[in-house]
């Protein structure tokens, strides 16, 4: 269906999150078939700025066809296929509307395995994440109003307005939080089963502000790899691979987790934990402070945003605050410190920054208030 919101959108995708220009190249997957006129207008503005566009049409219901039966051989010629595509591409676009988001729920642990050590961390992020400008979003479509279990009209409208915010003002915004984390050694963060402690000292505070997300509102760096001690029971239900996880509880000690479980599938879960050394160690702690993204949807662009959030992800690390972990697993999971999720706190060497998801500092926490950040229709 067309939808004068999607111009917009797309405006923000070719021009401000990936600020394509004459000449350069542009991957593009589109994933569910809901997403086709966004595509249709994405793909039309980068022509009309003069890229080169490489688009496919991709979603779990294809992929599941090759990754539930294909040989390791066949994965890595499927990685050399990609690789050489992503290596041309200046910027990539991913948006993904899934008819079905546990479509990939019963394929063998092994072949996920191998779905992600061999093609996506070869393709995605060994190449995409650190050598192109990329950008990816969800669609509005109603397999994810029903994971908002909202109606598809009212979650389109509540989509449409986080995802065209000013961006812009919200950078800006970010400019202090990231200036309090730059100086900060030590982060305790506590909540209802979570007690956790870590060092951040020389990891840099990366502010993302519409320009790999849509939507967007988080500042993330990494622990240093060996520092984190203690204990985090997630309060927000968490969706990887098809399966949906509650109550992940994790243990740490010298920065390892050693102790996994959830209140139910904690094999599973544990499998995940598996797949390499690095799929224990935290490559990324980051701070939510999206103020029109509120309650939880199992949808980690939207729930890692959640204002009054953190989210603290085993797994790879980002080169632009990389803590040295390395992996094909990079999962992030979400702790809400809200009263209504139990409350919790958050401490910079020794001082309380943050209560019960508010920061202690009431000009910082002004600037990411709906009032001040707006929304740009």
């Amino acid at each position: 269906m067309k939808d004068p919101r999607h111009e917009a959108l797309a405006r923000i995708l070719v021009d401000y999150s990936t600020a394509l220009k004459k000449g350069e190249t542009l991957y593009l997957e589109v994933k569910g078939k809901d997403t086709l006129e966004l595509a249709k207008i994405v793909l039309r503005r980068a022509t009309e700025k003069g890229a080169t566009t490489f688009w496919f049409y991709n979603d779990e219901s294809l992929l599941r066809q090759f990754a539930g039966r294909a040989s390791e051989a066949q994965f890595q010629r499927l990685a050399h296929l990609h690789l050489g595509l992503m290596k041309q591409a200046d910027a990539y676009i991913g948006i993904r509307g899934s008819d079905n988001p546990f479509d990939m729920a019963d394929l063998p642990g092994r072949q996920m395995g191998m779905l992600q050590s061999i093609f996506f961390k070869r393709v995605h992020m060994k190449q995409r994440i650190p050598h192109t400008r990329w950008v990816v979003l969800r669609y509005p479509n109603n397999a994810m109003a029903q994971l908002a279990k909202t109606s598809q009209e009212s979650f389109e409208d509540f989509y449409f307005d986080v995802c065209c915010a000013d961006y812009a003002k919200m950078d800006k915004a970010m400019d202090r939080l990231a200036a309090l984390m730059r100086r900060t050694d030590r982060v305790r963060l506590t909540g209802k089963g979570t007690d956790l402690s870590f060092s951040v000292k020389g990891m840099p505070p990366i502010k993302c502000a519409g320009r790999l997300n849509i939507p967007d509102g988080e500042i993330y760096t990494a622990p240093v790899k060996d520092s984190v001690n203690g204990t985090i029971r997630y309060n927000t239900p968490t969706l990887h691979d098809g399966i949906v996880y509650h109550g992940v509880t994790l243990t740490f000690a010298k920065g390892r987790i050693v102790k996994a479980s959830a209140d139910a599938d904690s094999d599973k879960l544990n499998e995940v934990l598996d797949t390499d050394a690095g799929a224990r160690y935290v490559g990324e702690f980051a701070i939510g402070v999206n103020p029109f993204i509120r309650e939880p949807m199992l949808d980690t662009l939207f729930d890692e945003k959640i204002a009054g959030s953190f989210h603290f992800t085993p797994g790879n690390a980002y080169d632009d605050a990389d803590n040295g972990n390395r992996s094909a697993v990079h999962w992030d999971m979400v702790f809400i410190q809200r009263p209504e999720y139990g409350g919790g706190e958050m401490w910079f060497d020794g001082k309380l920054v943050r209560k019960d998801g508010v920061f202690t500092d009431r000009a910082l926490e002004a600037m990411f208030s709906k009032a001040s950040l707006g929304r740009k229709r």
